[in-house]
């Protein structure tokens, strides 16, 4: 599921907290770099829940959001969509390796093989 810059950024703030957070601790951090009301936060956090990319966590009166997924789970989740929908998934695949820095390659096969 692809995000936009927006949702992106919500994103990025939660992942990077460790920890879930309320609307108005994700509108003050982002708040830093741009300017946004409280309500579209609110808007794009509930929009994320809905697509299931957040969970919300009733805290009192507010809800708490956390990521669903890790970074990297949300990552290749959108890269295995991305490549399923493609005609030609050897050809597609071949084609997103080979655009890849070698040690990045040699990191993500060194990765993948600790994994099994």
């Amino acid at each position: 599921m692809a995000l936009g810059d927006l949702e992106r950024e919500v994103m990025t703030q939660l992942w990077g907290a460790g920890e879930p957070l309320t609307v108005r601790q994700v509108h003050e951090r982002l708040s830093r770099q741009r300017d946004l009301a409280y309500t579209t936060v609110m808007t794009v956090l509930d929009r994320l829940a809905k697509k299931g990319v957040v969970t919300q966590q009733k805290a009192d009166r507010a809800y708490r959001y956390v990521p669903a997924q890790t970074r990297e789970e949300m990552t290749a989740s959108v890269m295995l969509d991305a490549l399923t929908a493609s005609d030609d998934q050897d050809a597609a695949l071949a084609y997103f390796v080979g655009q890849l820095p070698p040690d990045a390659l040699a990191a993500a096969i060194a990765a993948a093989t600790k994994r099994k």
